[in-house]
């Protein structure tokens, strides 16, 4: 069963999700909140696998309260809502922490699939999205140098290449093209970079590649769909 606190400033918004919601055998809404206090307050509290956190609300706004909580170590994960396809919005609440963002106008399926992916500890993320934060990235001033993070000598060689393609938008099935070796060779690469690094998922060491220096600035390859692994 995976729990769910739902963060919005509509009423209605909020009862329609509860409402699809409770339709799913193995989702559970247990609590609701209609601004950024009131999220984080019941985030703490009820401790939920995933939180749909709305990005406009009064007291405090979604991208805010995403990333208090996860400065804070939640073990929830949060999945953005959105009217509003934006880059601003999606470049924000990545480095606030989410670990998706979809649109609110997104099929029931689509809703149901995201937050399943995202309690999984993955992240939910269609690659024009991530073409779009990379891109982001790029117009950045230069980054800092990538041996000024004591972490990235924790990575071996192979470890510190898989990061740069990871940079790059690879998915694991791209990866394991590019060094030769199994889809479930990479993935292990994958899982040991965020472990060390204390990622929380594939879109976030996109963005600690580039802020780091392991990717510069150029023409970053898309491969396709992102892997869930």
């Amino acid at each position: 069963m995976i729990s769910i606190v739902v963060a919005d400033d509509q009423g209605m918004v909020r009862a329609g999700f509860r409402s699809l919601l409770e339709d799913v055998p193995d989702l559970r809404v247990v609590g609701e909140a209609s601004d950024g206090e009131q999220a984080m307050e019941a985030v703490r509290r009820l401790r939920p696998d995933v939180t749909l956190m709305d990005i406009r609300m009064p007291v405090l706004d979604g991208i805010a309260a995403t990333r208090r909580l996860v400065g804070e170590g939640t073990p929830s994960r949060i999945l953005v809502l959105t009217t509003f396809d934006l880059d601003e919005y999606v470049f924000e609440a990545l480095r606030a922490g989410a670990s998706g963002f979809l649109l609110k106008d997104a099929p029931a399926e689509e809703l149901v699939a995201a937050i399943r992916v995202v309690a999984s500890g993955d992240a939910l993320l269609a690659p024009g999205v991530t073409r779009r934060v990379i891109d982001a990235f790029v117009r950045l001033p230069a980054p800092r140098p990538a041996s000024s993070d004591p972490l990235l000598s924790a990575l071996t060689p192979r470890e510190r290449e898989v990061l740069a393609l990871l940079g790059r938008g690879l998915s694991n099935a791209g990866i394991a093209s590019q060094l030769f070796v199994s889809d479930a060779t990479a993935k292990t690469h994958v899982s040991n970079v965020l472990g060390k690094l204390g990622l929380r998922d594939r879109v976030h060491a996109v963005i600690y590649a580039y802020e780091h220096g392991v990717v510069v600035a150029g023409d970053p390859t898309i491969d396709g769909p992102p892997s869930r692994g």
